[in-house]
């Protein structure tokens, strides 16, 4: 994966029991300089208005740093609780990490 992404991945329950680690991780990230963050969810088994809350404010963070997020490996709960909410429109979703690293060469 290109040195200018970071992939961070998601897993379990994503709640406000999980966030925190995320939340640290997202810290260290934005200190990196990297400038896509890909976050991956293809472990995820729920997430809850405080999970989407997180990546809502994550998204905020890292878009006034300079620094692109995008989501992939969604589930159907993810992909309902996204569309639900409208953050569908927000987010770059893709639906894989290869689909996401088809569209970086395709970009370059």
């Amino acid at each position: 994966m290109n040195q200018q992404v970071k992939v961070i991945v998601i897993s379990g329950n994503f709640n406000a029991s999980t966030s925190s680690e995320f939340h640290k991780n997202i810290q260290e990230v934005i200190a990196s300089g990297v400038k896509i963050v890909l976050i991956d969810c293809h472990s995820v088994t729920f997430m809850d208005s405080f999970g989407l809350g997180t990546l809502v404010v994550t998204f905020k963070m890292l878009e006034a740093a300079g620094i692109k997020m995008v989501i992939c490996s969604t589930n159907e709960q993810i992909k309902m609780l996204f569309e639900l909410t409208g953050m569908d429109n927000k987010f770059t979703i893709v639906p894989s990490q290869e689909a996401f690293e088809n569209l970086l060469v395709s970009a370059s």
